[in-house]
């Protein structure tokens, strides 16, 4: 069945073709080709070019390094320990320039307190005597693995987790080999100028060979969240407002959140795991210098943060309108579209608030956005009093309010009167008295026409009426036919799924209240931001 009215479909796959997804799979396996390959490749670097640069940048850092032992010139000066310039190069070497830099920070401290640690170890060993030296080596390379191990693991010191890492394994390598080579003071000297040539290289290359800024990565990241956060939220609207409930996936495809049809949706699921990157990016762009747009020192690069917390809020209140869309209890299509218009303008009113947040931060300008919020407040306000004028649309028990001096402002008179005509018209089929019925077959008999055809046509004639206004014909009321009918119990039962169902929208409109609600405080998230980075009125 492909879900839609008045229409079946049974695909019986033939006979001949029950094999066919085995041929497929060898055939794809088979016909796996380099072209395909290039293609993802392509595809992939096309996503982000930076990438391609980082690569060449390190391949061009660890050649330049490496000459110095190809060529024989440098390698008579340095010898054989400039080989960790080239170690130096591939663990300092990082994606952005303010990563690098951090990275540096850690490698050139941690390197400088190995290298001091171990002389005075060295020194303190020999002194000793012959006998007692591997002995405090060995003790010392003990303490100095435990404390370095200990200390990356305290909360204030993560940050700096590799210089201990470069303490703890810079320490080891020079106290053996200064103890086998019998010059641990020589032998540190040699280690920490490669290792300052190494740092050097890489840091002049990243920054002088298209630098990738993580400032600038981090500005366009937030801004991209901010449009991503618009889009999800204009599609969520226009998909439930557009959908008549006719044709719904199954709940087992759409509980693993598999929508190819919403990029928007995907998008603004990436922005709710960005908390990650945004603060590894902010963190390494502390490190940087004035650069670009960024011109003065100590940029508030935390109100970023602190933004993008703000701006996560608000789209869990959009992925929870995404969860309504999906659910599979859904509001009657005709109910949905009563409120298309408010919802639609609170909708409208809220995206552009927050395209025009994202354009400032751009463009890094600072405009007011009082009128905008005022317009944006309005419209949940009209949504409000919407919801509050037709609340009884909401409750199916009730009937609704007697306002014959005033006419309804954009309600259908025939929707309000199905909804709430049709459980009074099915308590008047199921509770008639035994000599009403008597009665009325007396007289459909005196006047020729049978009543059970007729009464069997009314009953399916309502229960279609029931489906075409529910896009949630709950499974209850098909095992119900199936049992036989109607019993004494169908309209508690139905009046129940049709509350049900209806509570749906309310949700919905709530939810999207919420987000309106929440947009205040990203309003005065980017307000403080706007002051704190000096951006031009």
């Amino acid at each position: 069945m492909n879900g839609k009215k008045g229409s079946v479909e049974i695909n019986i796959p033939p006979a001949a073709k029950a094999k066919q997804p085995e041929v497929i799979k060898k055939s794809s396996f088979q016909g796996f080709s380099c072209k395909a390959w290039i293609w993802n490749v392509w595809e992939f670097c096309k996503e982000d070019s930076n990438r391609v640069t980082f690569s060449f940048k390190v391949g061009l850092a660890v050649l330049l390094v490496s000459l110095l032992i190809l060529l024989q010139g440098p390698y008579e000066i340095f010898g054989t320990n400039i080989i960790w310039s080239i170690l130096t190069v591939a663990i300092m070497f990082e994606y952005t320039v303010g990563a690098t830099f951090n990275r540096g920070f850690n490698r050139a401290l941690g390197s400088l307190l190995a290298g001091i640690l171990a002389i005075a170890v060295a020194q303190l060993a020999l002194h000793a005597g012959r006998v007692a030296e591997p002995i405090i080596i060995g003790i010392s390379i003990f303490f100095i693995g435990a404390i370095t191990s200990f200390m990356k693991l305290w909360p204030s010191f993560v940050p700096y987790e590799y210089g201990f890492r470069v303490i703890l394994f810079t320490y080891c390598l020079i106290i053996v080999t200064g103890y086998r080579m019998g010059n641990p003071i020589r032998t540190a000297m040699d280690r920490l100028y490669s290792i300052a040539i190494g740092g050097f290289v890489a840091i002049f290359v990243n920054v002088l060979v298209f630098p990738i800024w993580a400032g600038e990565q981090l500005h366009k990241e937030l801004v991209n969240s901010f449009n991503s956060l618009a889009d999800a939220l204009e599609e969520c609207v226009k998909k439930y407002l557009e959908d008549d409930g006719l044709d719904h996936p199954e709940f087992s495809k759409t509980v693993m959140d598999e929508f190819p049809d919403e990029p928007a949706y995907r998008k603004c699921r990436t922005t709710l795991n960005s908390s990650a990157k945004l603060e590894s990016l902010a963190n390494a762009a502390k490190w940087e210098p004035p650069h670009g747009r960024f011109q003065h020192f100590f940029y508030p690069w935390s109100e970023y943060v602190k933004v993008g917390a703000v701006l996560r809020c608000c789209a869990y209140e959009v992925m929870a309108l995404h969860g309504v869309l999906h659910s599979e209890i859904q509001a009657p299509y005709n109910l949905r579209i009563t409120f298309q218009s408010e919802i639609q303008d609170a909708t409208n009113q809220a995206a552009e608030l927050v395209r025009s947040l994202g354009k400032d931060i751009c463009n890094m300008r600072r405009s007011l956005k009082s009128s905008l919020l005022k317009r944006v407040h309005s419209s949940a306000e009209r949504l409000q009093r919407a919801i509050e004028v037709h609340s009884y649309l909401l409750t199916v028990q009730c009937d609704p309010p007697d306002n014959s001096s005033k006419p309804l402002p954009k309600l259908s008179h025939a929707l309000s009167s199905t909804l709430c005509d049709l459980p009074e018209e099915l308590d008047n089929l199921d509770c008639t008295s035994p000599e009403k019925s008597s009665n009325q077959l007396t007289q459909n008999r005196q006047s020729g026409t049978p009543p059970p055809a007729q009464t069997e046509s009314y009953h399916e004639m309502m229960r279609k009426q029931s489906r075409r206004l529910h896009s949630w014909p709950s499974r209850e009321v098909y095992a119900f036919e199936e049992e036989g009918g109607f019993g004494t119990d169908l309209l508690p039962r139905m009046r129940a799924l049709e509350s049900t169902a209806v509570l749906s929208l309310a949700t919905f409109t709530s939810l999207l209240i919420e987000f309106v609600v929440r947009l205040d405080h990203l309003v005065e998230a980017v307000d403080e931001l706007s002051k704190m980075a000096k951006f031009k009125h």
